[in-house]
Order: structure tokens, then sequence, then C-alpha cells
């Protein structure tokens, strides 16, 4: 990934934010931790958003694809050769894949072979199911012959893999509003035993260190503070995992999952620990 000037942005201002907390908030536990996470959500954001970006540019590129191949499947079928094809389409808006579509002729105009001209389209792309129906293409346009119906048969071949991409993100769209539903659910759970059961503990450490009296257990000395201090390492991790699973499921793929875990881990960051902050003296 490279860095861009919005990266080095989110670094400068998180490592200021890092220093002034360990400067002037060191002494404070809940505080300290609050902005130290704050520092690192805001180090963080511009690389979630790269990420985020890319992947709707994925996204963006394959449903453009199967426009570009209906448009080139037509315009062989119609008599033109496929050089030329590609070359006439060139001016046409194909959103994200405009720019590969624009080198893609331009490659072609020079004299480079379309064999060639495709194999570079679909490196520069890096989409699975472009690479799939370019190396279709490739073998149909090498060997001759009626290449019309190998460029219809790859297009409806990626209508029916959008078509199933679709028709999954509508299937699991509720388990996955479920599955926020569950996380929040899980984070009340969290809270009320951090802020209303353990509390209750304290007298009963007292009892027990008054009747272990000389002979002192390590459950006696454990506070209600240092028994909720897991709660928040419990909450990232099941914010981190359970957004990747959403992702899994919804898209197909760990890296769209990312997005979920990213909220899902802010958010539990900051309900556990701004709760600290408020709540707690």
């Amino acid at each position: 990934m490279k860095l861009t000037k919005v990266h080095w942005i989110g670094i400068i201002f998180g490592t200021i934010i890092t220093l002034v907390d360990l400067i002037f908030f060191l002494g404070d536990n809940n505080l300290f931790i609050f902005l130290l996470g704050i520092s690192l959500i805001i180090l963080a954001l511009p690389f979630f958003l790269t990420i985020f970006m890319a992947t709707k540019k994925e996204q963006d590129v394959s449903e453009m694809f199967l426009e570009f191949s209906r448009n080139l499947t037509e315009s062989v079928k119609a008599g033109t050769p496929i050089s030329t094809s590609i070359m006439n389409m060139a001016n046409k808006n194909y959103g994200a894949l405009t720019p590969n579509i624009k080198k893609l002729a331009n490659q072609i105009s020079i004299g480079i072979p379309v064999n060639k001209a495709l194999e570079n389209f679909s490196y520069d792309v890096g989409s699975p199911v472009i690479t799939r129906a370019i190396t279709l293409i490739r073998e149909a346009e090498r060997a001759g012959g009626e290449i019309e119906y190998i460029l219809e048969a790859v297009a409806k071949s990626i209508a029916e893999v959008e078509k199933l991409k679709k028709e999954r993100q509508a299937a699991i769209y509720s388990l996955t509003v479920q599955g926020y539903i569950i996380f929040f659910i899980f984070v009340g759970i969290m809270l009320v035993m951090e802020f209303k059961i353990l509390p209750l503990t304290a007298g009963i450490g007292s009892v027990s260190s008054f009747l272990n009296a000389g002979a002192p257990s390590s459950a006696a000395s454990l506070s209600p503070e240092a028994l909720s201090s897991p709660f928040l390492f419990l909450l990232l991790t099941q914010g981190f995992f359970a957004g990747l699973v959403m992702g899994k499921l919804a898209e197909g793929t760990i890296k769209s999952g990312i997005k979920h875990s990213f909220i899902l881990t802010v958010l539990a960051f900051l309900i556990s620990v701004g709760a600290r902050v408020a709540f707690l003296p």
C-alpha cells in the first residue's frame, strides 16, 4: 500500500494525540486508554478507508466489465474485428474500468498484439473473475474461428456470477443485521456485568479476606477493576472476528470483512472505555 497525503495526516495527528496523552494523562488509567485508543483509530482510519475504497473499486470494475463484454460481443457479432471493436469502445464511459480500457485500446493501436494487450489488461485489473474471462477470450482469439460465440458465453458467465453475488448479499443481509444486533447485546451484557454485577464482588472479597485472615488467597485480592479489565479485550476480539465472518458470508472474501471488523472494534472500544471514563472515578 502506497502512503498518500491522507495517510500521513492520520499518522501525524495520531502521533500528536499519543504524545499529549503520554505527557498529560498518564496517571489517569481510563482516560489514558481512551485517548490512546482514539489516536490509534485516527492513525488506522486512512488505511481502512483505502482498503474500503479498493474493495468498492473491485466491485465497480466487475460490474463495468460485464457491460464492456456485452458491448464487445455485440460489436464482434456485427462483423467488426475484436481489435477494432476494442479501439472503438475506448471513448465510452465504463466507470472505474475506463482507464484500463483506454490503455488496452492504446496498446492495440500502436501495434501490440491483441493477445498480449489482453494479458496486460487482466494483469492491471487484477480481478480473478476478469482474469478467467480474459484467458478464455485470449485463447479464442488465438485459435481463430467464431470468436463471437466465445464472447457471448463469457458475457453470460460474468452476468451469472454477478447475479449470484447480488443474490448472496441479499440473502445474507438479514444475517449481517442480526450479527450487529447480537454484538450490541453482547456489549450491553458486558457493561451490565462490569458496572452492576462486579461491584458486588467487592463486599464478597472483604468477607473472604476476613474469613481467610492469615491465609491470603489470590481470589480475595482481586478487585472489581481487575476482574473487569479483560472485558475490553474480549469485546475487541469478538468485534474483530465477528466482522471477518460477516464479510466472508456476505461477499465471499475475508478482505470484505475488514470494514465490519473495523466498525465493530471501534464501537466496542468507544462504548466500553467511554463508559468507564464517564461512570468510574
